[in-house]
């Protein structure tokens, strides 16, 4: 068991990128609003993100290549070849630059809630992650950016556990929430982006290339494995965590909240200050963490499709990283939130989403391709049930981005 713990890495850089912000406060306004009782969309799409991210480090390790350099190959000569890379590479980049924006916020407010609220602190804040990250990115090997992101999803875990216990939840309904699916009035589009914030497209390019970074040999597939299910495992149980959190505190007590930031003031006459730090330290962390991480998925895409190189000290991954971080503080100090860029991400990652999943799903019964390490009946039943559920919500994200729900 000690072994597989010192096996993680391509994992937990999937965990940091999904449990950003984003989630955090999803996961908040779920607990908030909706007590338990919608812990077990969180299982499930904790579950059908291990399905998919599975195949895709399964991907990385065989073939030695990431997603992205596999979907060039396989669209040799294709028509589809050049219409398919452009959407992706627009929907990546577009939907990076605008969740880095979100990711860079949802730092700084980190900060602030153990700080002292303000405009500079919060542009003071966002100058300085800004940096932090691209001296990360730039300056990083790929080991040392993952033991980085390891570092950073210890200390958010430990941070919303601590919390966690503080606020005594009550055990038999968070059990119940979690193995029982329900639908209370109104939460339906609360569950779609519980699910939508922990099921994301750059995740799946993300995880085949670190994992070849990490991996070189199929004999490896079942500590990638371990990695997949240990560390992603470990991302939805902070996610029901902060959604139990707020489910004991503010749904319990009928307080009203926001957002995250919210949560943590309402939390200090409660709790005391440590409630306060704790979830201020967790949200800093969750956002530096998926900092990092989008810049680096977006290079990984770019990269691979357009056979550049995708060693993460090659220029033109630096400069894509870089590219995608100022762009991200830019938008997240503008005077107007960029609503309309999170609606077209939103549209971009809901068409994405179940195409990058349907084509991992046909890469993953390449015989020719992957040999024995192929999908099996069983994989293919629960991939393509992941691939329906994708497909709905998709639909329902393009729907609501164009104003339809």
């Amino acid at each position: 068991m000690l072994k597989k713990f010192q096996n993680l890495g391509p994992g937990v850089i999937v965990t940091a990128a999904f449990i950003g912000p984003g989630t955090i406060t999803a996961c908040t306004l779920a607990g908030a609003q909706f007590g338990y009782a919608l812990l077990w969309a969180l299982v499930f799409a904790t579950l059908a993100t291990i399905i998919l991210q599975e195949m895709s480090a399964r991907v990385g390790i065989v073939t030695q290549q990431g997603l992205g350099a596999v979907i060039h190959q396989s669209l040799q000569g294709s028509v589809w070849k050049w219409p398919l890379f452009a959407l992706i590479i627009v929907a990546i980049c577009i939907g990076n630059a605008a969740y880095e924006a979100g990711n860079l916020v949802g730092a700084a407010l980190g900060i602030e809630a153990i700080t002292t609220p303000g405009k500079w602190v919060f542009r003071g804040s966002i100058i300085a992650l800004t940096a932090l990250g691209a001296v990360i990115l730039i300056l990083g090997t790929y080991k040392q950016i993952e033991r980085i992101l390891i570092a950073l999803v210890s200390v958010m875990a430990l941070a919303f556990v601590v919390t966690f216990f503080l606020v005594d939840p009550d055990l038999t309904a968070l059990f119940k929430g979690m193995l029982t699916p329900q639908l209370p009035e109104g939460s339906l589009l609360t569950v779609i982006a519980l699910i939508g914030t922990t099921v994301v497209p750059y995740n799946l390019f993300l995880h085949a290339s670190a994992a070849k970074a990490h991996w070189s040999d199929p004999d490896d597939i079942p500590q990638a494995r371990a990695d997949t299910a240990i560390s992603i495992g470990l991302g939805g149980l902070i996610a029901i965590l902060v959604t139990s959190t707020a489910a004991a505190s503010i749904f319990t007590l009928g307080l009203s909240v926001n957002n995250a930031v919210d949560m943590a003031k309402v939390f200090e006459p409660l709790f005391g200050s440590l409630s306060k730090y704790l979830l201020g330290i967790g949200l800093f962390a969750a956002g530096l963490s998926s900092v990092i991480t989008a810049p680096l998925a977006t290079s990984y895409v770019v990269t691979e499709l357009l056979q550049l190189d995708t060693e993460v000290d090659a220029r033109p991954f630096r400069f894509i990283s870089v590219t995608i971080i100022v762009i991200g503080a830019v938008l997240s100090m503008a005077n107007i939130k960029p609503i309309e860029i999170i609606l077209l991400a939103q549209f971009a990652n809901g068409l994405l989403l179940p195409i990058i999943a349907g084509f991992l799903l046909y890469v993953m019964n390449n015989t020719r391709m992957l040999g024995k390490y192929s999908n099996t009946l069983v994989s293919n039943i629960l991939g393509f049930s992941v691939l329906i559920l994708t497909a709905m919500l998709g639909i329902r994200l393009i729907a609501k981005s164009l104003g339809w729900l």
